[in-house]
């Protein structure tokens, strides 16, 4: 269950960090009411699912989610760059983050 949890708070992330693009420097009232409320589920449910995973592992899989999340939404909605590297280097965190999951189990 805890990594049910991590993942919906990594899912959270994704959508602060995309929420935070439409905030427009928390200067737009609804998006950043959004944004905060995904922050705040974010860190929580994080909280939650550290109660059973260790630090390191839970808190990397986060940001991992996190990051793959907004880096392939970037892409996608704002026309970010898509090169092969860039793609390379989102499959090295995909990696990193299974591999750190098969490891704690």
């Amino acid at each position: 269950m805890a990594w049910i949890v991590l993942a919906l708070a990594g899912l959270l992330e994704i959508g602060w960090a995309i929420g935070l693009k439409h905030t427009e420097g928390f200067t737009r009232l609804w998006p950043s009411v959004w944004t905060a409320a995904a922050m705040l589920g974010s860190i929580g449910l994080l909280g939650i699912a550290l109660k059973t995973l260790p630090l390191g592992t839970a808190y990397a899989v986060w940001t991992g989610i996190g990051t793959v999340g907004t880096a392939i939404l970037g892409m996608a909605l704002f026309g970010e760059p898509a090169g092969a590297a860039r793609l390379l280097c989102i499959a090295a965190i995909i990696g990193g983050i299974a591999g750190l999951k098969l490891l704690h189990g």
